[in-house]
């Protein structure tokens, strides 16, 4: 698990601006931890994925959540069965649009905190099992 600190301000900032944000510092802290960036913003038919990025020969499925407080819970959280679900449909699509269903898969969480002492962001790997789904 990794961490990271930036004091870097989000006054004035929107929801939409502040998942850009969560999403620009989870890139950078995967590419220092090792992660090679495939794809961001993945959409397809079934939803989107944040990242997509290769880890030591892995197809690493990654959703970035964000949070200014713990008012709604920890970023982490907020992946319940029904985003995990959605998040496997999608990552089964890219797989098989890519040709990539004989690589191993996982699924990572990266959850970024704003806070005054400084923005952090944590990196939770194989953070839950593909949910089951047909698509």
């Amino acid at each position: 698990m990794a961490d990271a600190r930036s004091t870097e301000g989000l006054s004035g900032s929107n929801n939409i601006e502040k998942g850009k944000k969560g999403e620009d510092m989870a890139a950078a802290c995967l590419r220092k931890e090792g992660y090679r960036i495939v794809e961001r913003n993945y959409r397809c038919l079934y939803g989107e994925i944040d990242i997509i990025a290769m880890d030591a020969g892995v197809v690493v499925f990654v959703e970035v959540k964000s949070r200014k407080s713990n008012n709604f819970g920890s970023p982490e959280e907020a992946v319940g069965i029904i985003k995990q679900r959605k998040i496997s449909k999608v990552a089964l699509n890219y797989l098989q649009k890519k040709g990539l269903t004989d690589h191993n898969a996982r699924f990572d969480i990266v959850a970024v905190r704003f806070i005054p002492q400084g923005n952090r962001v944590k990196i939770i790997k194989d953070a839950f099992d593909l949910v089951h789904c047909k698509i």
